[in-house]
């Protein structure tokens, strides 16, 4: 029985080898670099993990002590950030995408793109001398009418400056984040399933249910997570709005509230010398980890329910 002779191979151009080496090469660099920092940050770390708990920062019973409060601050900052953000975005770039006229869709985007290129300390300002005083009689209300859930008990703080205030200003930074990204996804539901679904007799928003969302659930789920890994990352927000404390604690409206770990490190790192130094490094590579351990689960969620296009 003979076998079929192999297909011939086109053969490359000289301009094919080049872009080919260096878009390989590109991506080889970005391996490199990751692994690079992942490498200087457990170097970097190796003496704040082995050092005497009583000479970090507060003398804790371990570097984890130290460290679990950052953490959760970081994690839970950013989740409420995402909580607010998430149904915000989606309606926006819904209404722009299948609501609005043209011309206000196509201003409303402009004003969407440029927002997200406002700097956070434009943001952090923003946050200390409007919003905190402006959620400060809301936080009074919360404390006195619904005092009796866990989130809103004790006194309500004086200055607004609290975890709640941190995540509202980080949500207003991550909408134009994951608006812009689920707009142009939206924008690319094939008009073939959206006519379907009207000649069945769907309402628009019916419409939205069964065709549009659908198709960008993969991009939507992207879309956030970007969004969450800005937030478990901004500093300058963090460093200018909050009244941080190294505390484990789920009240938003009261005055001792969780620090985050990017704050921590921008507002300890000018003073600090020698294993303090390591110790803030340390929490870097936790940062490191939390966000390494997001991004993998929402690509493990992604390539499980990954959208079919209109080509299928």
């Amino acid at each position: 029985m003979t076998t079929a002779p192999p297909a011939p191979r086109a053969k490359m151009r000289p301009a094919d080898r080049v872009f080919s080496g260096s878009t390989m090469g590109a991506g080889i660099l970005i391996l490199v670099a990751l692994a690079a920092v992942a490498l200087f940050l457990i170097i970097q770390s190796i003496p704040a993990l082995t050092a005497d708990p009583s000479t970090l920062e507060g003398a804790p019973a371990s570097f984890w002590a130290y460290v679990a409060p950052l953490a959760f601050g970081t994690v839970w900052a950013a989740a409420i950030a995402l909580l607010i953000a998430f149904p915000v975005s989606i309606g926006i770039a819904l209404f722009i995408s299948h609501y609005a006229p043209r011309r206000i869709a196509q201003g409303l985007g402009y004003v969407i793109d440029l927002l997200a290129a406002v700097p956070s300390v434009v943001f952090g300002l923003w946050g200390i001398k409007v919003l905190a005083p402006a959620l400060t009689p809301l936080y009074e209300w919360l404390t006195g009418n619904l005092g009796w859930l866990p989130f809103f008990a004790g006194d309500a703080s004086a200055t607004g400056r609290t975890v709640l205030t941190v995540a509202v200003v980080l949500a207003v930074m991550i909408i134009p984040i994951i608006t812009a990204l689920t707009r142009e996804i939206f924008l690319q539901t094939p008009t073939l399933h959206q006519e379907a679904a009207v000649a069945l007799g769907a309402t628009r928003l019916e419409m939205i249910q069964m065709a549009v969302l659908p198709f960008g659930r993969a991009g939507i789920i992207s879309a956030s997570m970007l969004g969450l890994g800005r937030a478990l990352g901004e500093t300058m927000v963090v460093a200018m709005v909050l009244s941080p404390a190294i505390v484990i604690n789920f009240v938003l409206t009261g005055s001792s509230n969780p620090s985050t770990i990017a704050g921590n490190i921008a507002l300890k790192f000018p003073d600090s010398y020698g294993v303090g130094v390591n110790t803030l490094i340390a929490t870097g590579l936790i940062l490191f980890v939390i966000t390494l351990v997001i991004n993998s689960v929402a690509r493990y969620i992604i390539n499980r329910r990954k959208a079919f296009s209109g080509a299928n």
